[in-house]
């Protein structure tokens, strides 16, 4: 007996396990243990709408095991096509379109045959009939005396149906048909009918994101990915404007270059020619290292240039270092270096400057951390295991880190600096403990540990690393991180604490909490602070050491969401309208007189005092990438292309905001355009992020933990 057709919306509710109005329905649209359902194409097919008939597709072939019984359709009135946006010429724009969702269905077997229906019809009804099936060749019979033609107006449905139609018009009466093993339909997501793929259980999810390279992957695999150029990239990947920015930062960088008996072996601090020289006209450690990455990434790579200044200022390492009476340690690698042509001798010199010429007379701390970090960069690049194996490069790296690793009074694995050691390399009230220098020593540290022989006391030197890592990166992690609920407990610290349960382990007093600490921490997020010693915490943010402790893995995982949590929290305070902040908050009134000590460069919201760098972007794309984050770096580039290179390139940007040039900044600061092309090809080609990047260490993140000798029973 034939039964009237469910509505498309009864239809979706089933699918959804929603309960239907009428237990008959079930039976029609799946069928008992002796029914199925089964669609076909009805006859002038051709004067149904396109839509109409991928929306029949929903109930074409459908057939279990257990089923014999078929039903038939008939067709509706449609409207016009022209108005119709769904057509099979643009069947490939359609499925881009996020006007429309698309849901598979598949099947179990294939169906029946097929049967066309009268084309006069305007309304459409399915139908299905009970029936007692004993064989298959009873079945067959049965099959096609259930395919009944019905005319216009035969059967009124309960509500207003969608039509239906199959796309192939090639079967006849009585001519079997083999669909396909998996069918679709397109539907408009503004249809009445509410549904959601997810909700439906037997429906395979129509599109999974593509999970970040760096996310659920190790970066080891990157290391497989096809080196052509189709897995290469400029950074030209862009729109126009986009793209001409591109070509001029590699102009721009290639017109930095420094040249040393014919080799380039850096890039100069800044091509500014409306400012003065001063010791910008120098080719800076720290400076040269986005700029040689750069040119590791680059396609086809140039890692030429690395290689030469890595080789020169190793050769720069062994002069004799002095300033006023007193003698440097051996290690120490220079801050920057310049090429003069000696006019007596005719023949071209290094001068090379280890901090005597610096502001406050400062030894370049991170010098040696950066080189040995580009070091591992420039063998990831290019495979030359060889230069990292010669005797001169490897007795290099051990007395960089013979300096960090000497014995001494310290009680903490963390590395005593002095104010103005590293990239803010002015008086800033970093003196301590800083962040930026633990995760930069972190960094070097597990880089080493890759590179160095075990030869030639290589052996002794890497036990030693590896106890020191252990140490720092639970010193850190525990002591340096800051969130909602540890700032709680600082809060609520108790002082002259004693013995070994204290809980206040550096006596921090709680009043020393300042104001706008419990305004800018939010409830989702957190970072590493700025500084920890006795009686001290620094709570002030630094982007650079923030992001290195991310890509060097100092960070755990759930501390590495935490902070990109931070970033897109505090987005107008810590990017802003210019990316991005040195440091935040900046320190003004009293604390900028007494800390900066009248500092005229570092006012508020300038320079290393809360002022915007560019050049940071490039830490941020990588860090974004690693965390699967990548669309925050999207939009700090975005960001960056709307003023930079109308700007001159500038070294920093002024104000909270970071919405005005820098009131000293020199332009065409080359680290300030090499960072952005760093940050467009690995946002563009993620692979490059194995450059930069280390893997967690388990043995680091699950260390064997032993009882102090002095610990008492």
């Amino acid at each position: 007996m034939a039964r009237m057709a469910p509505t498309l919306a009864q239809l979706f509710a089933l699918l959804k396990n929603d309960e239907p109005s009428d237990d008959s329905e079930i039976g029609i649209l799946f069928g008992t243990s002796s029914e199925i359902l089964q669609a076909e194409s009805p006859a002038g097919a051709n004067e149904l709408s396109v839509r109409e008939a991928e929306v029949a597709e929903w109930l074409l072939d459908l057939q279990y095991k257990d089923s014999s019984v078929s039903a038939t359709e008939n067709e509706s009135s449609s409207p016009e096509k022209d108005s119709d946006p769904l057509n099979k010429e643009g069947s490939k724009a359609i499925e881009k379109s996020p006007d429309y969702i698309e849901i598979y269905l598949y099947l179990d077997k294939p169906s029946g045959s097929s049967k066309n229906a009268s084309p006069k019809s305007e309304e459409t009804s399915l139908i299905s009939e009970k029936g007692s099936l004993e064989s298959k060749e009873k079945q067959k019979e049965s099959e096609e005396k259930s395919l009944i033609s019905i005319s216009e107006g035969s059967l009124e449905s309960k509500e207003e149906e969608e039509s239906l139609e199959k796309p192939s018009d090639s079967s006849e009466k009585g001519e079997a048909l083999t669909p396909k093993p998996k069918k679709s339909v397109r539907m408009k997501c503004n249809e009445n009918v509410s549904v959601s793929v997810s909700e439906i259980p037997s429906m395979p999810k129509l599109m999974t994101l593509k999970s970040c390279p760096s996310v659920g992957m190790s970066l080891e695999s990157f290391d497989q990915i096809d080196n052509s150029p189709m897995f290469r990239s400029n950074g030209a990947g862009g729109n126009g404007e986009s793209n001409a920015m591109v070509e001029e930062a590699w102009e721009l960088l290639k017109k930095s270059y420094v040249y040393y008996k014919g080799k380039e072996v850096g890039t100069l601090a800044a091509m500014d020619p409306s400012a003065e020289t001063l010791n910008y006209n120098q080719v800076f450690v720290r400076d040269f290292f986005p700029s040689g990455l750069a040119c590791l990434m680059k396609d086809p790579p140039e890692p030429e240039i690395v290689k030469n200044f890595l080789l020169k200022t190793l050769h720069l390492q062994g002069w004799e270092k002095r300033i006023d009476n007193f003698t440097l340690g051996e290690g120490v690698m220079p801050a920057s270096f310049k090429v003069l042509f000696d006019s007596h001798r005719l023949k071209e010199t290094l001068i090379a400057d280890f901090g005597g010429s610096a502001i406050g007379r400062v030894a370049p701390l991170d010098s040696g951390f950066w080189w040995i970090i580009l070091l591992r960069s420039y063998t990831k690049c290019t495979r030359d295991y060889a230069l990292a194996e010669l005797p001169e490069v490897q007795r290099g790296m051990k007395l960089i880190l013979n300096l960090c690793l000497s014995d001494g009074f310290d009680t903490f694995p963390t590395l005593l600096c002095a104010d103005g050691c590293s990239m803010i390399d002015r008086r800033m009230g970093i003196y301590g403990y800083p962040i930026e220098i633990q995760a930069l020593f972190y960094f070097a540290l597990r880089c080493a540990r890759q590179m160095l022989k075990p030869e030639r006391g290589g052996k002794e030197l890497i036990e030693r690393i590896d106890k020191r890592i252990t140490a720092l990166s639970f010193h850190i992690q525990q002591y340096y991180w800051l969130d909602f609920t540890q700032l709680n407990k600082i809060y609520r610290y108790k002082t002259e604490e004693y013995s070994h349960t204290a809980v206040n382990k550096f006596n921090v007093i709680p009043e020393s909490i300042p104001d706008w600490v419990f305004d800018f921490m939010p409830l989702r997020g957190g970072y590493l602070i700025g500084n920890v010693s006795p009686a001290r915490m620094d709570f002030r943010w630094f982007l650079l050491g923030n992001c290195i402790a991310i890509l060097s893995c100092l960070a755990t995982g759930a501390q590495a969401t935490a902070i990109m949590d931070l970033v897109e929290e505090r987005w107008e305070d810590l990017v802003g309208e210019m990316p991005l902040k040195i440091v935040y908050p900046a320190l003004e009134g009293h604390d900028w007189r007494t800390v900066t000590g009248f500092d005229p460069k570092n006012t508020r919201w300038s320079y290393h005092n809360g002022g915007s760098w560019p050049v940071l972007l490039w830490l941020l794309t990588a860090a974004c990438i690693k965390t699967g984050r990548p669309q925050i770096a999207k939009r700090a580039i975005d960001l960056v292309e709307q003023r930079l290179s109308k700007d001159g390139w500038p070294e920093y940007y002024d104000g909270k905001t970071g919405r005005y040039i820098g009131k000293q900044a020199r332009k065409y600061q080359t680290w300030s355009i090499s960072g952005y092309l760093i940050a467009k090809m690995m946002i563009e080609n993620p692979s490059n992020l194995v450059m930069i990047s280390l893997e967690e260490d388990k043995r680091i993140a699950n260390p064997r933990l032993t009882r102090s000798a002095s610990f008492p029973p």
